[in-house]
C-alpha cells in the first residue's frame, strides 16, 4: 500500500467548487479496485490549502492500472480544473501509525 499526498492551494472563493470536483470524482475513486481509501481535508488556520490523500493498492495500480481505467477520463475531468494550484503530489510509504 502507498499514500497519495495532493496538496493544493485553492482561493476562497472556489472553495466549493473544489469540493463539489472532488465529491464526482469521488465516484470513481469508490468504483477502482486499486483505490483502497481517500480523504480531502480543508485547512483549518489556512482554508485555502486543501490535502487529499489516497491510499492505493500499490504505485503501479495507480499509474499503471487507475490512470489507464476507461473512467479516469471522467475522474481528470472533474478535477483539472484545479491542478494549477498543486503544490506537491507525491507517492509515500507509510512507516507506522494508529487507529
Amino acid at each position: 500500500m502507498v499514500i497519495e499526498y495532493i496538496r493544493y492551494t485553492v482561493p476562497a472563493d472556489r472553495a466549493e467548487e473544489f469540493e463539489h470536483a472532488y465529491r464526482t470524482a469521488s465516484g470513481v475513486l469508490d468504483d477502482d479496485p486499486h483505490c483502497l481509501s481517500y480523504e480531502v481535508a480543508r485547512g483549518v488556520e489556512e482554508p485555502e490549502h486543501y490535502t487529499v490523500r489516497i491510499e492505493w493498492d500499490s504505485v503501479e495500480g495507480h499509474e499503471q492500472g487507475f490512470r489507464r481505467s476507461p473512467r479516469f477520463a471522467e475522474f481528470f475531468a472533474a478535477v483539472k480544473p484545479f491542478f494549477g494550484g498543486i503544490q506537491e503530489m507525491k507517492h509515500y510509504d507509510a512507516r507506522f501509525g494508529s487507529r
